[in-house]
Formats: C-alpha cells, structure tokens, sequence
C-alpha cells in the first residue's frame, strides 16, 4: 500500500512520511498560516524578502502534463531592480522521468520509448517558452552501471548520435539550448565510453560537451566499469540566454568541483543525476542549494523516477545479497538561488518538468552583498593542495604537548 499525501512525495503502509516536500505539505495543513510562513521561510528560503511566486503556464502546457501524466510546476525567482542594467530573466527547465519499457525489452526499443516518452515533456518545455532545458543523467538508457553487465554498453553513442539529433530538431523549433547527459562512445580514441552532457545551442548546432569529473565508488555504482573521469576540466558555455555548467551527478558531493564552476564564470549550473533514496536523499535538500548560496549561482538539480529492474541478480562488494535493482530513484528534481531560496521539488514517484524564471542579475547581486569572491583566500588553500599532491606533505597540526607526555 502506497498513500499518496502530495504530488512531491509518500506516505508508506506504516504512515512513515519520505520526500522533502511531503514533509512541507505535512506541515502547511497542520499549522497556523504565521507558523506555517516562518517554516517555509527557513525551509525553502526566501527570494529578495518574500516567497517564490508561481508562473502561470499556457493552457497547451498544461494539457500535456494532464495527457502524459507528468508533474508540472513553475515557479519564479526575482532580483532587486537595478539602476545601471536591465534584468536578465531567463526562462529554465528540469525534466525527470522513469524508462518507459521493462530492461529486459529489445535495447533499441526501450531507446525509442524514452524518446517517445519524452517528447510531450520537452514540447511542453517548448510551448512554455522555456529557453535552456536539462535532461537527467544517461537519459536514452536504463542506469544499468549497476549491473557491470558490458552488453549494457550498446546504448553508448558519439556525440552526435541518435539523441543529439533527435533534440537538434526539437532545439531548433522552440529556440531552446537543450543539456543531453549520454553514455559517449569516443569514436576518435579508441571507442572508449565517457559519462558526457552534450549541449545543444539553440540554433540546433552543438556547442561542446562536458565529461563527468568524479565517478562514484560506492553502494551499487560501479560506474568505473564503464568509464572513468573526465578529462574536459570545468568548462562554462556561453549561450544566448547566459553562461551555463553541468555538474555531472556525483560531482555534487565535491565542493571545490562546484567552485571551478563559479571561478570559471557560470551563472545556471545543472546536476543532471541518477541516486537512490537509501544512500543519498538526505543530501539531496542540502548540497546543490549549498553550491548556488556559496558561488553566488543558480543550481538545477535533476533526478530520475522509479526503480529499474534488471535480468540478472547482482551484488556490489558491500556484503548485501544479491539483488536485481538498485534501488528508488526518487525524482525530486528543483532549482536554488544564491540567495538561499530554492523551489519545492518534482514528485518522487512521476516523471516531471520544474520550470523556473530567474533573473541573473540576482548572482552579481549576492556576489556583491556577501563578497565571498574578495574574502576567499585563493592564495592559501592553492599553497595547501600544492602540498598536498605531493608525497612528502605532511598535516598541518599542532598536538597538545600533555597528549605524549605519559607515553614518553
């Protein structure tokens, strides 16, 4: 039995409540409107003094999510009006979703049925005018890295594959940059495979790519059976709507890979991502919100639906038994701001478009109020990993000289 208490989130059999949001649904029904405000105030944060404001969205908009059955939500970040620059509103989507077949279906088919599935999703990106989309993490496939089965292999693809194509078309025809996290097949180096955000402009001509810095060794993620860190640094793309940056799931758990981001210029950065609720969704509320408020960006951060299961029974070195799925991947997909506002998440359990607005002008707007661009000691923490790296460093610590007295 599965009680559902919002569109965010769960209830379970035992009435235990999951999801972040179903916990502010929870509370929003039980408390007093004064109470209630503080709450969401201190959960959500608030944008330039006052809570979020919902986008009205075209009714052609939601007539796709009411046909498709996707969760649909929109929601809008301000700035303080400025005298010597015009705002620079820009209109950002997330889109989550589960596969659309079994695993065990013929590979080219459950290819073509995430595209079929997603199709009524980005257009109603696209009638909602949205101006850069992001899609989740190995979007065209199962995350079947689990498994470190290698037949899962053939859904890799060069950078101008199958899906880039099919969102070339659908970039062009909206106006839209479009982030397609695949499984790259490198067909100029030997064919190896790379966990890649293709980045489609929105002329329908590539722009580049971006390479997964940091790759999971932990739970079911074997993802280094496949491939392994990337080798394209931290690179922001200048686009038409602004400079933008993919923090390529497990990059998240690593502060300084959100901070090359920011040194290098980026103003909206996506972490399109595949996790499951038993390891990280704790975390999930805290990191990317973090990143936005200490590098004074905008984050989207993504999350697939659903639970995958796969043919053949496997296990991960963690003393756990075998088993054929890795677990909930729990949706939840929502934007932050550097001024600590975030929005409420996609559901848990159904595929999603988050649509936000936000106006840019807010990141040199934080940069400037807090200054933790001039207070940085760049200087002091690029002499410590200057050390670090090598053999010899030794910790920087100073014991307490009663500590060894008894022992010497």
């Amino acid at each position: 039995m599965d009680k559902s208490i919002s569109a965010n989130g769960e209830t379970t059999a035992d009435g235990s409540i999951r999801g972040y949001d179903s916990l502010h649904q929870l509370l929003s029904s039980n408390l007093k409107p004064e109470l209630y405000q503080e709450v969401s105030r201190l959960l959500l944060g608030s944008n330039c003094g006052r809570s979020l404001e919902q986008i009205v969205l075209p009714d052609s908009a939601k007539a796709l999510s009411s046909k498709h059955d996707f969760d649909l939500q929109a929601v809008s970040f301000s700035a303080d009006e400025e005298q010597m620059r015009k705002p620079r509103v820009v209109r950002v989507g997330l889109v989550q979703n589960s596969i659309a077949l079994p695993t065990t279906a013929p590979f080219s088919d459950q290819k073509r049925g995430i595209f079929e599935k997603l199709k009524p999703i980005i257009h109603a990106a696209g009638v909602a005018g949205v101006n850069i989309l992001c899609l989740q993490e190995a979007w065209t496939m199962p995350f079947a890295f689990c498994t470190r089965e290698k037949k899962w292999c053939e859904f890799a693809e060069p950078i101008d594959g199958e899906s880039t194509k099919f969102l070339q078309e659908l970039a062009k025809k909206y106006n839209m940059v479009i982030v397609s996290p695949i499984l790259e097949r490198d067909m100029d180096h030997g064919e190896v495979l790379w966990n890649t955000a293709v980045i489609i402009g929105n002329n329908g001509k590539i722009i580049g790519k971006h390479r997964k810095n940091h790759i999971p060794r932990v739970g079911d993620f074997n993802e280094s059976t496949y491939y392994m860190e990337g080798d394209t640094g931290h690179p922001v793309f200048e686009t038409v709507f602004g400079k933008i940056a993919v923090n390529i799931c497990y990059g998240r758990h690593h502060p300084l890979n959100w901070l090359a981001f920011g040194l290098n210029g980026a103003e909206i950065v996506f972490n399109p991502s595949a996790t499951v609720g038993e390891l990280s969704e704790p975390m999930w509320p805290i990191e990317a919100r973090n990143a936005a408020i200490a590098n004074s960006y905008f984050v989207g951060s993504i999350n697939r639906v659903g639970t995958e299961v796969f043919p053949n029974a496997f296990t991960s070195g963690d003393g756990k038994p075998q088993h054929n799925d890795f677990g909930h991947f729990y949706g939840s997909s929502y934007f932050s701001a550097p001024d600590a506002s975030c929005t409420p998440s996609l559901s848990r359990c159904r595929d999603g478009l988050m649509i936000s607005d936000m106006d840019l002008n807010l990141c040199r707007q934080y940069k400037d109020k807090w200054g933790f661009r001039m207070t940085a000691r760049y200087e002091v923490y690029a002499d410590l990993l200057d050390k670090y790296i090598k053999p010899e460093f030794k910790p920087q610590v100073v014991s307490d000289p009663m500590l060894h007295k008894n022992s010497s």
